[in-house]
């Protein structure tokens, strides 16, 4: 137990995460500090680049293995299944109608991208090593909850019209696979594969050292998005707002499960929970505006933003890796 508190103490006073908190103490206080969307924009295409380059780079060096293919195919799994069993527990939990149900468990099977890049510096901090094909498990991710989340929420619709529309429209098709997310996040990663250590040299001054400095001051804009977003979170109810807290704690549990059973290493198995743990707020809004205009995403960004994503960036982190660690080495005694 004091492991843990020194990890998440660690964590705590990292320079990411103190931006983080810097960021949502200047929204509560009001400050006039902003970052604009321009900018947003800019550092987040940065962090996705070097993200998806440093993945490619570490997947060239390592051999295609039925570990690498069995990966895949659970992360794919886990996030077809995970908005099942968000939806069960919001219903459970509360008197919210299928649709919007449906809507929110669809955010808590895809994955917070942010979230895993912060992950992936948390490990670098604590010099862990994970599989570059994580990456591309992150991608496979995106999709399959999208397509659980308009399963359920096509169960609240009333008319016999509506219910028997098509899933998915060419739009949707678009955002989901060739949104700017993943395609920056799929190109950077084949350039990085097919460059491997020749171009990680070439690219070491520009997503080595500068990578933190980037990530600080992305930080400090998502706390003030994180800081803005919780006045919203008045006109829940508490069943809602602990489900923002529980439910990443399940994913996680799951994940872990899984990568051990992979056998992925530690640092593998702790980014596999952080990407069940997250939920996303990018992607899947933005499909869902398209292809399921009668869900209120008012209520599910803020609870992604406000509750999930504060907890995961402050505490979950920590908590996954140290649970990670502590399973593979039960299993690598055992």
């Amino acid at each position: 137990m004091n492991t843990l508190v020194n990890i998440a103490l660690l964590n705590l006073v990292s320079p990411p995460i103190l931006f983080f908190i810097l960021g949502t103490i200047a929204a509560r206080l009001k400050s006039d500090l902003d970052i604009s969307a321009g900018l947003g924009k800019t550092l987040s295409l940065y962090l996705m680049l070097a993200i998806g380059f440093k993945g490619g780079v570490e997947l060239s060096r390592s051999e295609l293995s039925l570990t690498t293919l069995t990966a895949l195919l659970t992360a794919a799994m886990l996030s077809f299944a995970l908005p099942f069993i968000a939806y069960g527990f919001i219903r459970l939990t509360t008197k919210m109608d299928r649709i919007d149900a449906g809507a929110i468990s669809a955010h808590y099977g895809s994955i917070s991208l942010v979230t895993f890049v912060a992950g992936t510096a948390f490990l670098e901090m604590h010099a862990e090593h994970f599989e570059g094909f994580l990456i591309v498990m992150m991608v496979l991710m995106e999709a399959p909850p999208i397509i659980s989340g308009l399963l359920l929420a096509r169960q609240g619709l009333t008319a016999a019209k509506e219910r028997h529309k098509p899933l998915f429209s060419p739009k949707l098709l678009r955002e989901v696979f060739f949104g700017w997310t993943i395609f920056i996040l799929l190109g950077s990663l084949l350039i990085g594969f097919l460059t491997g250590d020749r171009g990680m040299t070439d690219m070491a001054g520009f997503i080595g050292l500068p990578f933190i400095g980037f990530l600080c001051l992305f930080m400090l804009e998502m706390g003030l998005v994180a800081g803005r977003r919780l006045e919203e979170l008045r006109t829940f109810g508490l069943p809602l707002i602990l489900f923002g807290f529980y439910m990443p704690l399940v994913g996680a549990s799951l994940g872990i499960l899984a990568g051990l059973l992979i056998g992925l290493s530690p640092g593998g198995v702790t980014l596999l929970a952080i990407l069940c743990a997250s939920a996303s707020y990018i992607v899947v809004p933005a499909a869902l505006r398209h292809a399921l205009p009668q869900a209120n995403l008012s209520i599910s960004i803020p609870l992604v933003l406000g509750v999930t994503f504060p907890f995961n960036i402050l505490l979950g982190i920590p908590l996954y890796y140290y649970a990670a660690k502590l399973g593979w080495s039960v299993i690598r005694t055992g």
